[in-house]
C-alpha cells in the first residue's frame, strides 16, 4: 500500500487530500499540521470573523467528522523537522514515517518587524485563528489602533477596527496604499475611501519603534514614526508582507526561489515531491515566468491540483491569478497581477470616483489585469480577455454598454 504524506494543514493541504481521495487514491494518506486546529480558510480572518459576522466553524475547511470518514490520518500540532529525500522518508517529534510521494503545502508566514519594543503585548499580527481572534477582542470602540501597513491585511484590519469604533492610524512607507499590489492609480482609490470612514494616512512613513505603556508595562502605548512622531497606541496591527516557509524544502536541497520552485504540474526538483500554496513558486505557461501567489484561490485550486498530479494524472497548473477583498461596503475581485512597471495605461468602465467601476490595467494594448468593484458576474470574462492576450480597444473596453465578451 503506498503512503502519501502532505506536510502543512492549511487550506492547500487540506484540498489535496480531498483531491486524492476523490481521485481513487486509497492509499495510507497521513497529513501535517503543525497548529493544533484543523486546517481552516484565512480570508475570514481579517474580513468576516474578524468583523464578528462570521462563527468560528465557517472558517474550517473540512467538519471534523470529514477526516476520519476518508480514511486521512491527521496529525494537528505536529511539525515536520526534516524531509530525507533519498530514503524518503520524514522525521517528527515522536517518530518517522516513510512516504512513496509527499506534497510541501507549508504556506507562509507574517513578516516580523526588527524594532525596538516588538515583543510588547498588543503589538499583533494576522495570520492564524487565534491573532484574528485577539484582535477581535483589541478592536473596540475607545481603542486607538496603529496598523503598520496598507496592504490587504492592513486596510481589511482597518475596516475592522473603525466598524467596532476603533480610531484608526495607518503608517507606510509608499507614497498610497496598496502601491505594490495595485499602483498608485487604485491604490489612491482605497486609501480615500479608508479616509472618508475616518482613517488616519500616514505615507512615506512608517514604524520606527514601539513604546511600553509606562515603566515596567509589558503592553505597547505609542508607536514612534520615522519622521519622529509619536502616536498614542492601544493595539498595533503589523501587516507588512509574508515569508515563504521553505525551511524545510531547503535543508531537503529542493530548488528554492522565492518558494519552492516547481514545474506547471506542481511538482518540485525532486520528482517524488510536489509544492502547493503560499509557499509555491509555480511555472505558469500563461505568463511565462515562475509566480509565487499568496491568496486564497492558489491554495485552493493548487491543493486540488497537486493532488491529483500526485495521482499521475496530466495536470497543468495554468490559472490566472485572483483575489478578492471587502472593506466597508465595497466589495472587489482582481484578475491578474498589477504590480508597477507592469502596464502603461488604466481603463475604467464606470465612474471610478464611485464604488461600482471595472478597472482594466493595459500594457501595449493588452490586458495584464481587472479589477470589478462593486459589479459582479463579470470576473470570468475578465479572466478570458487576459488569457486571450490579444490586443484590446480601451475605448470599447471603456463603454459599459459593450459587453466584455464583445470587446
Amino acid at each position: 500500500m503506498a503512503t502519501f504524506v502532505i506536510v502543512g494543514g492549511g487550506l492547500a493541504g487540506a484540498k489535496a487530500a480531498e483531491a486524492l481521495r476523490d481521485g481513487g487514491f486509497d492509499g495510507e494518506l497521513v497529513l501535517f499540521g503543525s497548529e493544533p486546529e484543523r486546517p481552516y480558510e484565512r480570508p475570514a480572518l481579517s474580513k468576516g470573523y474578524l468583523l464578528g459576522k462570521d462563527t468560528r466553524d465557517s472558517v474550517f475547511v473540512h467538519s471534523a467528522d470529514w477526516y476520519p470518514e476518508h480514511n486521512v490520518d491527521l496529525r494537528t500540532g505536529v511539525t515536520v523537522a526534516m524531509i530525507d529525500p533519498a530514503a524518503h522518508l520524514v522525521t517528527f517529534e515522536g517518530g518517522t514515517l516513510g512516504y512513496d510521494k509527499l506534497l510541501l503545502a507549508t504556506g507562509s508566514s507574517a513578516r516580523r518587524v526588527d524594532l525596538p519594543g516588538a515583543g510588547l503585548g498588543n503589538v499583533l499580527y494576522l495570520r492564524t485563528l487565534p491573532e484574528s481572534e485577539a484582535l477581535r477582542e483589541a478592536f473596540t470602540p475607545d481603542a486607538r489602533v496603529v496598523i503598520v501597513g496598507a496592504g490587504w491585511i492592513g486596510l481589511e484590519a482597518a475596516a475592522a477596527a473603525r466598524t467596532a469604533g476603533a480610531s484608526v492610524t495607518v503608517l507606510e512607507p509608499q507614497p498610497t496604499a496598496l502601491y505594490r499590489v495595485l499602483g498608485p492609480e487604485l491604490g489612491e482609490k482605497f486609501a480615500r475611501l479608508h479616509r472618508s470612514h475616518g482613517v488616519e494616512f500616514r505615507f512615506e512613513e512608517s514604524a520606527a519603534e514601539f513604546r511600553a505603556a509606562g515603566p515596567g508595562s509589558d503592553r505597547v502605548g505609542s508607536v514612534v514614526t520615522t519622521s519622529g512622531a509619536e502616536l498614542p497606541a492601544d493595539v498595533v496591527v503589523v501587516g507588512i508582507g509574508v515569508t515563504p516557509n521553505v525551511g524545510l524544502a531547503e535543508s531537503a536541497g529542493l530548488e528554492v526561489g522565492n518558494g519552492v520552485v516547481t514545474d506547471s504540474a506542481l511538482r518540485t526538483s525532486d520528482p517524488d515531491i510536489f509544492a502547493a500554496g503560499d509557499v509555491a513558486s509555480s511555472y505558469v505557461p500563461l505568463l511565462g515566468r515562475h509566480l509565487r501567489v499568496d491568496h486564497w484561490s492558489n491554495a485552493l485550486n493548487g491543493g486540488k491540483a497537486a493532488g491529483y498530479s500526485m495521482l499521475g494524472q496530466q495536470t497543468e497548473y495554468n490559472r490566472v491569478p485572483y483575489f478578492y477583498s471587502d472593506q466597508y461596503d465595497l466589495g472587489m475581485e482582481c484578475a491578474g497581477l498589477p504590480e508597477p512597471g507592469s502596464y502603461d495605461e488604466v481603463v475604467y468602465r464606470g465612474d471610478s470616483d464611485t464604488l461600482e467601476f471595472i478597472a482594466f490595467w493595459l500594457q501595449e494594448r493588452r490586458l495584464v489585469a481587472g479589477m470589478n468593484v462593486n459589479v459582479w458576474d463579470v470576473n470570468d470574462d475578465i479572466q478570458g480577455l487576459i488569457r486571450s492576450a490579444r490586443p484590446l480597444d480601451p475605448g470599447r473596453l471603456a463603454n459599459p454598454g459593450i459587453p466584455l465578451t464583445e470587446v
